[in-house]
């Protein structure tokens, strides 16, 4: 096990958790989640204060997707993205179903893509004759 990992009888506040495994970027955003119920802990609204421990189910909301995972280990620093990643492990389905709304997500950005800035030359003279007013 990781130095860094704890193993707390008690547990660890879940809002300082949730940023410790990285979910969220700063413990205020993940105590506002935890408030207005964007977290549940085995299926139930709770307090920033609540001390999570192993085993314990977490489905996390951020928009627009859905976590569905259970806890695995316990810190209270914020460490690595790959030591982060072992403090939990993601359900199948959740897996399946982020991917694929990541998939959707990127299928729909790649064919509304617009130009941005000015028209071109030739981009002016085809709108000036679709207006009637050029030659």
């Amino acid at each position: 096990m990781d130095p860094k990992l704890t193993e707390k009888r008690n547990g660890v506040r879940i809002d300082r958790w949730l940023w410790a495994a990285r979910f969220f970027k700063t413990r205020q955003n993940a105590a506002v989640a935890l408030r207005s119920g964007r977290v549940l802990i085995n299926g139930r609204r709770t307090k920033p204060a609540k001390m999570v421990r192993t085993g314990d189910r977490l489905e996390i909301r951020k928009a627009p997707f859905r976590y569905l995972i259970e806890v695995d280990g316990l810190t209270e620093k914020r460490v690595g993205p790959t030591i982060a990643a072992g403090l939990y492990h993601e359900s199948d389905e959740s897996l399946t179903a982020r991917r694929t709304l990541q998939d959707q997500m990127k299928a729909e950005r790649s064919t509304s893509r617009l130009q941005k800035g000015r028209p071109s030359k030739r981009d002016r003279r085809l709108i000036e004759r679709l207006h009637g007013r050029g030659n």
